[in-house]
């Protein structure tokens, strides 16, 4: 019975995928590359290292272009919504952007009304996740596309999910979050 539910789950995940029609960066398994960066909870600094923050369980890292845009602040509002309910399936939420912390600060209380961490992606953790924005526009260079992952404990990708549409993206972190839940 545990096998078949097992296969249920890999099942699930693999048809959101699918489902998603986008090809994420870094492909389901590879190794989530580690960082320590400056992130920002409730508008206080501090230090955040992916590695430990794995430690705790897995974790969704998402990738968005910019704070207090309107997509952007959407896609925070959601995840901020529905935080309860990752926590309660053991996973921590890390938004990722390539502004500067100081601007994520105000960010991490207002749209992400101090319920998860927003953090300072840098060249490093945008070259190592390989979600630099693509765009002939030059306002748009330096800023990130919107790409989310579910890391799992181990460190690996156990989710993947490019678009430019925040839309699915929580829905589709969370349902991935409780397929390892159920594994």
């Amino acid at each position: 019975m545990m096998r078949i539910g097992r296969m249920a789950s890999v099942a699930a995940v693999a048809a959101l995928m699918l489902a998603s029609g986008a090809q994420a960066a870094l492909p389901v398994g590879a190794k989530a590359p580690d960082f320590e960066t400056r992130g920002a909870l409730g508008g206080k600094v501090f230090k955040l290292k992916l590695s430990q923050q794995l430690k705790k369980g897995p974790v969704v890292l998402y990738f968005f272009p910019a704070a207090f845009t309107p997509g952007c602040t959407a896609e925070a509002k959601e995840f901020a919504d529905m935080s309860d309910e990752f926590k309660a399936h053991g996973a921590t939420v890390i938004g990722m952007s390539a502004d500067p912390v100081d601007k994520l600060a105000q960010f991490s209380t207002e749209a992400c009304r101090s319920k998860f961490a927003v953090a300072s992606a840098g060249p490093k953790v945008v070259a190592g996740y390989d979600v630099a924005l693509k765009s002939a526009n030059p306002a748009f260079s330096g800023k990130t596309d919107r790409t989310s992952y579910v890391i799992g404990k181990s460190g690996n990708i156990v989710y993947a999910h490019s678009a430019m549409d925040y839309r699915d993206h929580v829905k589709n972190t969370l349902a991935a979050v409780k397929a390892i839940e159920s594994k």
